[in-house]
């Protein structure tokens, strides 16, 4: 990590930035800088800082004050260095939504197809699960080496997935709790830069977005959706980072496997080639889009062919054992998911009613599984890895009352039972044939915006 110098100015008086956002002004940025080191060294009290985000909130920002508030951002605590690297590092960011699991996929895959793959991931926080904790269900797993080993392990094996060390983004850690509890969160370009300032600050080059749309993501109107994966496209075009832009589907869960032990077997079972479906095909999409950016694969109908040729080959799960290995992990869960961690209680519930499913309250799915223990609401909260259920329903299925609805891993028959009456309540049928949600609904990239519904 490389230190930024911050910088200070105390003679500005921070009403007077206040003041400018108030009026609907542009920002320089000189302000910017100073309200990002403001917030990160705590020398501006909530109440301004808090006022100043109202004041964003209501009147917005321009493309370059959301890009020069991002860098701000990032240039408020420590930056890694990633230029040792040998080739165009490959990256990817999501959102976050419930049994998304897709770096355990996509990572492997691509490192195999011969683009270093660098990950700088974060812990699950509210319905969202946390790819950190989903790798350390893994027995041995290290999730915080050095930036130094972080480099050599890339260097040595063409990948790995580590929790982001030092001091990383200050400003956004202490913006992002003011957020919360002054109503500014719906913010486009206070999500945006928060985002973002935490990614330009791990230090990376080439970056595909995974941004979520519908019941379970940060913004549940599609338009919302692509306007925030505009705004980081541009933040990333304006930074210098190759950036792509996709905006999926989460009106139902991803994975039919939600929980860390559960979502890290799923992600196990396609790389054997034995599970399909909407995690499978997002997995190859968004995989292509980093084989092309880092310049391994001409196009996105040369990348998909060789993530599947890497995938039936086997060759992408042996470079999951690889980087498992790398990182102190014990890799037989790659052959036998059975040494995750296993729930007490397995209970199997039954559809009590007839009909197509027509709808899921994803945010309320995200939470049971929290509620199970596979999540936390604080974030020094401890976090079961065997617990979660598996969901094999999706939206446009016929059911039955001999449908299984979801399978149950509790600590508890009480947890078990109380998941379960949840569960019913936040998966709603119809008696008339429901047309299933589309996979992506748009592609963002610096020329513009594709979209397809």
């Amino acid at each position: 990590m490389n230190g930024n110098k911050k910088f200070s100015d105390m003679s500005v008086d921070f009403a007077s930035i206040i003041r400018d956002k108030k009026l609907g002004r542009a920002l320089t940025k000189e302000q910017l800088r100073i309200f990002a080191d403001g917030a990160g060294s705590g020398s501006v009290p909530d109440y301004q800082l808090a006022s100043l985000l109202m004041a964003i909130r209501l009147n917005g920002m321009n493309a370059e004050e959301i890009t020069q508030l991002t860098l701000a951002m990032r240039d408020s605590g420590d930056v890694a260095d990633l230029s040792s690297i040998k080739g165009v590092t490959a990256d990817k960011h999501s959102t976050g939504g419930v049994g998304d699991n897709t770096s355990f996929i996509v990572a492997p895959l691509v490192s195999a197809c011969g683009a270093p793959v660098a990950m700088m991931s974060g812990r699950g926080l509210g319905h969202t699960g946390g790819t950190l904790d989903k790798l350390e269900a893994i027995n041995g797993f290290n999730a915080y080496p050095s930036i130094e080993e972080f480099i050599k392990q890339i260097n040595d094996i063409g990948v790995a997935i580590i929790g982001q060390s030092g001091e990383i983004a200050p400003a956004d850690k202490k913006l992002y709790a003011l957020r919360d509890v002054t109503s500014t969160v719906d913010s486009i370009p206070l999500i945006a830069s928060s985002i973002m300032s935490k990614k330009l600050a791990s230090g990376t080059k080439s970056l595909v977005l995974d941004v979520k749309t519908g019941s379970g993501a940060m913004m549940q109107r599609l338009d919302d959706s692509i306007a925030l994966a505009q705004t980081m496209v541009d933040i990333c075009k304006l930074s210098g980072v190759k950036v792509t832009a996709v905006v999926t589907d989460m009106n139902q869960p991803l994975g039919t496997y939600v929980g860390n032990g559960l979502e890290l077997k799923q992600s196990i079972d396609v790389l054997k080639g034995e599970s399909k479906g909407a995690l499978y095909e997002l997995s190859l999409l968004l995989g292509s889009y980093m084989l092309v950016q880092s310049e391994v694969a001409k196009d996105i109908d040369e990348a998909r062919k060789a993530l599947i040729n890497a995938l039936s080959s086997g060759a992408g799960l042996a470079k999951l054992k690889q980087m498992i290995e790398y990182q102190g992990g014990d890799s037989r869960v790659c052959d036998d998911t059975s040494l995750l961690p296993q729930a007490k209680v397995v209970r199997e519930i039954k559809a009590d009613t007839v009909g197509y499913v027509e709808s899921m309250d994803t945010v309320e799915l995200g939470l049971i599984a929290q509620s199970l223990g596979a999540g936390r609401q604080k974030i020094d909260d401890d976090v079961d890895y065997s617990v979660g259920y598996i969901l094999p329903v999706r939206i446009g299925d016929y059911i039955d009352r001999d449908t299984t609805l979801c399978v149950i891993h509790a600590r508890s028959e009480s947890d078990a039972i109380a998941c379960e009456n949840r569960i019913r309540k936040a998966i709603k049928t119809s008696p008339t044939p429901v047309k299933p949600p589309s996979l992506v609904y748009a592609v963002i990239t610096e020329q513009g915006v594709l979209r397809y519904n």
